[in-house]
C-alpha cells in the first residue's frame, strides 16, 4: 500500500565526491530534507564545504545503549520526519546494500507499509577494496563481513574475507582472537584504510602483529586470505562430487546404488572408525599429539576412515535429495538446531552444572521431540545388546533409579555369580553387572570387551609366532603345550 511518507536512500561511496554516483548526487541536491547516518565521512564533509546542508544522525550513537538500538532511534527518526515532510533523503557511507542495518531496517518498515522506500544504488567500499586487493570476489568467492559481528562460522566460507567496520582497537582486537581460532599467527593481513582518499593506506601486518601495529579509524578494513581448510567450500564439494558420480556419464557403481544397497558399508565404516579410535591413548586429545608421539599415526588414519565414514552420509543424503526427501543441508540444519534445544543450560535460561544434570534435560527434551510417554523407548532394539543395556542403564540413571557406584556394581556381580554357582540363570545380571562397573569407569561394556577382544587377538597371534618358530604344530598339541605356549605368548613382545 503506497504511503505519502517517503524515504530515499541513497550511498555516499568509499571516499569523496568523485566516487559519489550521479544518481545519488542528484537526490541530495533536489530532496530538501536531507539526513546522513554520520557527518564522519569525506564524502559530507566535500558537500558541505560546496555549501550543501543535511542534518546528521550521530547523536544517536551516543545516546543508544547499543548499536541495533541506535539503528533503531535512526530509522525511527527517518520515518517521522517522512511522515512531516513526505519525502527525505538519506545518505549512508558506501552503498546502501553492502553492510547497512539501518536500510535493512527500512525494507521492513516498508514491507509494514509505513513508508514509501527508494534505494539508490551506490559504490560500497567493497568494490574500491576489490580493486586495490586484484581480488574478482566472483572468481574468489570472496565475502564481506561485519567485525563487530564476526563469529567462527564467518571463517568458514573459504574465499578471502574482508572485514568490514574495523573502527576501534577494541573491534581490532576482538577480530584478532577469532581469527587467531582458525588462522596461523604468521597470516598476512591486509589492512585497508581510507581507500579512494589521497591519504589511502594499504599495508599488510601478521595476524599476531595486528593489535599492535594497526591504528584503525572509521575507514579500516582488514582482508584476509583464502583458506583451503575452510569447512564449507570443502563440504560442497563433497556434496557435489557425490551428485557428479550419481549422474549419467558418472560412476556406474555409485549410479546403481539405494538406500538398501549402502546400508551395510555405513556399518563397516563406523566400525572402521571405532576400531580406529580405540588404538588412540585412552585420555586423548588430552595429553596427546595429533603430529608426534603415539597418537600421530592414529590420528591420521582417524582422519582417514571418518572421510569414508562421512562420504556415506553425504551418499544417503544426495538419495534423499533425489527422493525430493530432504537434502545435506537439512541434514546439517537439523542436527545443528537440535543440539541448541538440548542444551538449554548453554543456549537458554535452564542451570545445569553436572554432567548428571545435563543428561537428565537431554532425555527429557529428548523424550518431548518425539512425543514419547517414555524415555526408554526410543532404544534402537537392533543395536548390539551390551550398547542397548548401557543406553538403557543411561536412562535410569538420568531420573536417578540406576546409581552408578563401583561398589555397588562389583556387589551385584558377586551375587549374580553366587546365583551361578547355584546354578541359578543369573549370566543375565553378571553382564549387566558388568554394564554398570564399565559406566564407573566412564567408558561401556561394548569397548571394553571390544579392546579385550583386541589383545586377545594380538596373544593369539603372538602364540602362533612362536609355534611357527618352534614348527609347532597348534591343533597337535596338548592343552597343556597349548597353555604353556599362551602364557609364554602373553609375556612376549615378539610382534
Amino acid at each position: 500500500m503506497a504511503t505519502t511518507s517517503r524515504v530515499v536512500v541513497v550511498g555516499l561511496g568509499p571516499a569523496g565526491v568523485d566516487l559519489l554516483v550521479p544518481a545519488a548526487r542528484r537526490a541530495l541536491e533536489e530532496i530538501p530534507v536531507r539526513y546522513v547516518r554520520t557527518a564522519r565521512h569525506p564524502a559530507i564533509t566535500e558537500l558541505i564545504a560546496q555549501g550543501w546542508a543535511g542534518d546528521a544522525l550521530d547523536d544517536h550513537y551516543e545516546q543508544s545503549e547499543n548499536l541495533e538500538d541506535t539503528y533503531a532511534k535512526i530509522v525511527a527518526t527517518l520515518c517521522q520526519q517522512a511522515k512531516i515532510h513526505g519525502t527525505v533523503a538519506y545518505a549512508v557511507p558506501g552503498s546502501p546494500a553492502v553492510a547497512e542495518r539501518t536500510v535493512v531496517l527500512l525494507h521492513e518498515a516498508a514491507v509494514a507499509g509505513l513508508i514509501d522506500l527508494q534505494v539508490i544504488p551506490g559504490v560500497s567500499f567493497a568494490e574500491a577494496a576489490w580493486v586495490r586487493a586484484g581480488i574478482d570476489p566472483i572468481a574468489t568467492g570472496a565475502q564481506v563481513v561485519d567485525g563487530r559481528d564476526l563469529t567462527e562460522s564467518d571463517l568458514e566460507l573459504g574465499g578471502p574475507l574482508l572485514i568490514a567496520q574495523c573502527d576501534h582497537r577494541l573491534v581490532i582486537a576482538d577480530v584478532a582472537v577469532t581469527l587467531l581460532d582458525r588462522y596461523e599467527p604468521e597470516t598476512v593481513v591486509t589492512v585497508l584504510q581510507r581507500l579512494g582518499l589521497p591519504d589511502e593506506s594499504v599495508t599488510q601486518v601478521a595476524l599476531s602483529e595486528l593489535v599492535r601495529q594497526v591504528e584503525p579509524d572509521h575507514l579500516t578494513s582488514l582482508l584476509l586470505p583464502a583458506r583451503r581448510s575452510a569447512i564449507g567450500p570443502a563440504m560442497i564439494e563433497l556434496v557435489a562430487l557425490t551428485e557428479l558420480l550419481r549422474r549419467p556419464g558418472g560412476c556406474p557403481w555409485d549410479a546403481e546404488q539405494t538406500h538398501s544397497s549402502l546400508t551395510r558399508y555405513l556399518l563397516e565404516e563406523a566400525y572402521e572408525v571405532v576400531e580406529v579410535l580405540d588404538q588412540l591413548p585412552a585420555d586423548a586429545p588430552t595429553g596427546s599429539s595429533a603430529t608426534s608421539g603415539p597418537a600421530g599415526p592414529a590420528y591420521a588414519a582417524l582422519a582417514d576412515e571418518l572421510g569414508d565414514l562421512l562420504y556415506q552420509i553425504v551418499f544417503h543424503a544426495v538419495l534423499a535429495q533425489e527422493a525430493g526427501a530432504f537434502d545435506f543441508s537439512d541434514v546439517v540444519q537439523g542436527v545443528h538446531d537440535k543440539l541448541v534445544r538440548r542444551h538449554p543450560h548453554v543456549f537458554g535460561s535452564v542451570e545445569a552444572d553436572t554432567t548428571a544434570a545435563v543428561m537428565t534435560n537431554w532425555e527429557q527434551i529428548k523424550k518431548a521431540e518425539k512425543g514419547s510417554d517414555s524415555i526408554v523407548s526410543g532404544i534402537t532394539p537392533g543395536i548390539p545388546a551390551l550398547l542397548y543395556a548401557n543406553k538403557l542403564m543411561r536412562k535410569a540413571a538420568s531420573v536417578g533409579l540406576a546409581v552408578d557406584t563401583r561398589e555397588s556394581a562389583l556387589a551385584s556381580a558377586d551375587l549374580a555369580l553366587q546365583a551361578l554357582r547355584a546354578g541359578d540363570d543369573a549370566l543375565g545380571d553378571l553382564l549387566a553387572a558388568a554394564v554398570v562397573l564399565a559406566r564407573t569407569q566412564d567408558s561401556d561394556a561394548e569397548s571394553v570387551l571390544r579392546q579385550w577382544s583386541q589383545k586377545y587377538v594380538l596373544q593369539f597371534m603372538a602364540m602362533e609366532k612362536i609355534a611357527k618358530e618352534q614348527n609347532l604344530d597348534l591343533t597337535k598339541l596338548s592343552p597343556t603345550e597349548i597353555g604353556d605356549l599362551w602364557t609364554k605368548a602373553g609375556t612376549t613382545d615378539s610382534i
